[in-house]
């Protein structure tokens, strides 16, 4: 599975059947979550075999089965929720391509502080949970490329692709509050702004950095730069 097509497999899954993920795929993750966070500057863990996390709960978005989940942490700054979401992704999506299913989670979970590390000067923005689902999820409404950017017929096919492929990322309640933007060229290099918009739920500074991701596969990275 390539990673546009996992883009169009991927959907949230909250229920999760007891099925021991391989060594090898244990292994693959690892080595993404090490490249992660050497490029993001920040601490990712994985945590398996652990089911306080996920239980016990009566919030939105009730799990169950869930017993591998991705701590994601990092060092506080302004910047931190948008890199969270843009290198989290990479792993959603590696995770699509081995045949696992996840779900960006933002408030349901109980701290397990003695299953994994958060540093004094560190914040555990979220968690993922990982794992064979009992289905592969489903999809949902999703907004028009028009609402979301200035595509248009005199802007590059690919920007429409890259857009397109941006609103198939999962976003906090489904809300979609960003914008892409093909601002025109300069120096023979495309210029691409992504913005957040507003939301009373918040998460949008990460949504935006899994939407950048998104759209940096669909449009090709190399026809662009983000400004």
């Amino acid at each position: 599975m390539t990673l546009q097509e996992a883009i169009v497999a991927r959907h949230s899954v909250r229920k999760y059947i007891d099925k021991e993920i391989p060594a090898d795929i244990i292994t693959a993750l690892q080595d993404k979550i090490a490249e992660c966070n050497k490029v993001g500057n920040l601490n990712i863990q994985l945590v398996l075999n652990e089911t306080r996390a996920f239980t016990g709960m009566l919030s939105y978005g009730q799990f169950s089965g869930v017993k591998n989940y991705l701590v994601m942490v990092g060092k506080k700054g302004d910047n931190l929720d948008e890199r969270i979401g843009y290198y989290g992704e990479q792993l959603v999506l590696l995770a699509q391509t081995l045949g696992l299913n996840t779900c960006w989670v933002g408030l349901s979970y109980r701290k397990v502080p003695e299953a994994y590390h958060v540093g004094n000067d560190e914040k555990l923005a979220c968690m993922i949970a990982i794992g064979y689902g009992e289905t592969q999820g489903v999809s949902h409404k999703i907004k028009t490329v028009e609402q979301v950017s200035n595509a248009s017929d005199i802007t590059p096919s690919w920007f429409k692709k890259g857009v397109e492929a941006a609103l198939l990322a999962p976003t906090a309640v489904n809300q979609q509050r960003f914008s892409f933007e093909h601002v025109g060229v300069k120096n023979n290099r495309h210029q691409i702004r992504a913005k957040k918009g507003f939301s009373m739920i918040g998460y949008t500074k990460m949504d935006l950095g899994i939407a950048k991701y998104h759209f940096e596969i669909g449009a090709g990275k190399e026809n662009f730069i983000w400004v």
